[in-house]
C-alpha cells in the first residue's frame, strides 16, 4: 500500500509541532517557531493561553457532548453573549467556517422562502473569494483550483468582480437572494472591501428586499481591530459566519443572524450533531472572557499599527523582493514583486529563520499573529523577516 494513513490532500511541510508556548511553536526535535500564522488565523490567544487551558479542563472533567436533543445551558449562555456585542439576535453553532457558511447559505434562501419568494435562491458572491471546501462552499467561488475536479457544481451563484460595486448590481434580478461577501479577503490575497462598496451592498440590499451575508471567518473575531470587521464600515449584515478565533484553537463555528433574516430557519430546516456541544462552548466562553476585556481591540490595533509601520519601514531595505503592506489590525499582508514566489518565500522563511508566515493569492504572504503579540515579537519578527528576505533566491524559472 503507498497511500499514507493521513490521506495526502496537503502538501506537508517538515515542520512538525509538538507543544506551543504563546506565540511560539515547538517541533519534535526541540526546534522552536515564531508563529506568525497562528492555525490560519484560528489560535488568537496564542498556544497555552492559561484562561483558555483552564476552562477547556474544567469542561472536560465536567461534560462534553450529549447532543441538540436536549437544552443547552451553555450555548444558550455563549449565545446571549455573542448577541450581547454584535447584530445578531441568534446565533446557530456550528463545528468549523465551511459548516457557518452552509448554515448562512441556508438562512438567506430560506428567508425569501418563507416569505414566498422561493425562486429567490441565487447569491452573488465575488472573485477570488474563500468560503470553504464544502460543495456549497466551493460553489461559491470562481476560483478554478477548488472547483476543478468537483463537478457538477451547486447552481444558485453569481460571480463578480471584488470592489466593483456597478457590476454586482448589475447581476441584481428577480432570482437574487443577497450577496455573500468577506469584507476582507484572506485566501484571495488579504484585499480590503472599500467602504463605498460594502456600503453600497447594504443599501441595495435594503432597496430590493436582499440578504447581506458577510463571510467573517478569518476577518472576524478581533482580527482585524474590532470584535467583527464590518464594525468598521458603519454597517451591519443581516447573516454572518464566524470561525477561526472563535474558539481559539478549538473545533468552533458559528452563524449569526437578526430575527428577521432567521424567520425561515425553523424545527427541522438545519442541524448538528456535534455542533454547540458543552467543551465547544467552554472554549468559546474562553475566548470571550479575554476578548471583552477593556484595552483588548485597542491592542490589536495598536500593534496592528505597529507591525504595519515596521514593514512599511522595512520595504526599502528589500525592495527587490517586498512590493507593498495590505490588510487590517493583525490581518496583514506583504505583496511580494517576484510572480508566484510567494509560498517559495514563506517555506524558506520557515526552514532557514524559524518564523511561521502562510501563502495567500496575488502573490501575498499572510502575517496573521495572535492577537496577544506585543513589542518584542514584532521587533523579533522583523529580526527574521529581514534576515530572511535578505538571503532569499527566487526559483529559477523552468
Amino acid at each position: 500500500m503507498t497511500i499514507p494513513p493521513l490521506m495526502p490532500v496537503y502538501p506537508r511541510c517538515d515542520v512538525r509541532p509538538v507543544r506551543g508556548e504563546g506565540c511560539y511553536l515547538i517541533g519534535e526535535r526541540g526546534e522552536r517557531y515564531l508563529d506568525f500564522a497562528s492555525g490560519i488565523a484560528v489560535n488568537c490567544l496564542g498556544h497555552g493561553h492559561p484562561h483558555l487551558t483552564r476552562v477547556l479542563q474544567d469542561q472536560v472533567a465536567t461534560l462534553m457532548h450529549v447532543s441538540n436533543l436536549y437544552g443547552s445551558p451553555q450555548g444558550e449562555k455563549l449565545a446571549r453573549r455573542i448577541t450581547d456585542h454584535s447584530f445578531a439576535d441568534t446565533v446557530f453553532f456550528t463545528n468549523s467556517g465551511a459548516e457557518a457558511v452552509e448554515c448562512a447559505i441556508k438562512t438567506a434562501r430560506r428567508y425569501h422562502h418563507a416569505n414566498g419568494n422561493p425562486e429567490r435562491h441565487d447569491l452573488i458572491t465575488f472573485s477570488m473569494a474563500f468560503h470553504g471546501r464544502t460543495l456549497g462552499a466551493i460553489s461559491a467561488t470562481n476560483q478554478a483550483k477548488m472547483r476543478d475536479g468537483f463537478e457538477p457544481l451547486l447552481p444558485g451563484f453569481k460571480y463578480c468582480e471584488f470592489n466593483d460595486l456597478e457590476g454586482a448590481l448589475a447581476l441584481i434580478d428577480e432570482n437574487t437572494a443577497g450577496f455573500l461577501v468577506e469584507p476582507v479577503q484572506g485566501e484571495g490575497g488579504i484585499r480590503v472591501a472599500s467602504d463605498a462598496f460594502l456600503k453600497g451592498l447594504r443599501k441595495a440590499c435594503d432597496e430590493h428586499g436582499l440578504m447581506l451575508v458577510l463571510d467573517e471567518v478569518q476577518c472576524g473575531y478581533g482580527r482585524t481591530g474590532t470584535y467583527f470587521a464590518h464594525e468598521q464600515y458603519g454597517i451591519e449584515p443581516d447573516i454572518l459566519a464566524s470561525a477561526k478565533g472563535i474558539g481559539g484553537g478549538f473545533p468552533l463555528g458559528a452563524c449569526l443572524a437578526t430575527e428577521e433574516a432567521a424567520r425561515g430557519m425553523v424545527f427541522g430546516t438545519h442541524g448538528s450533531t456535534y455542533g454547540g456541544n458543552p467543551l465547544a462552548m467552554a472554549a468559546g466562553e474562553g475566548v470571550l472572557d479575554v476578548m471583552l476585556e477593556d484595552g483588548f481591540f485597542d491592542h490589536v490595533r495598536q500593534m496592528g499599527e505597529r507591525l504595519r509601520s515596521t514593514l512599511e519601514q522595512m520595504i526599502p531595505n528589500h525592495d527587490h523582493l517586498f512590493d507593498s503592506v495590505r490588510g487590517r489590525g493583525l490581518m496583514l499582508g506583504l505583496k511580494l514583486k517576484d510572480p508566484a514566489v510567494s509560498r517559495d518565500f514563506v517555506g524558506h522563511a520557515r526552514d532557514n529563520h524559524g518564523l511561521l508566515l502562510v501563502a495567500a493569492g496575488e502573490n501575498v504572504v499572510r502575517i496573521l499573529p495572535p492577537l496577544i503579540i506585543e513589542e518584542r515579537h514584532v521587533a523579533e519578527f522583523a529580526e527574521k523577516l529581514s534576515d530572511a528576505a535578505r538571503v532569499y533566491n527566487p526559483p529559477a524559472d523552468d
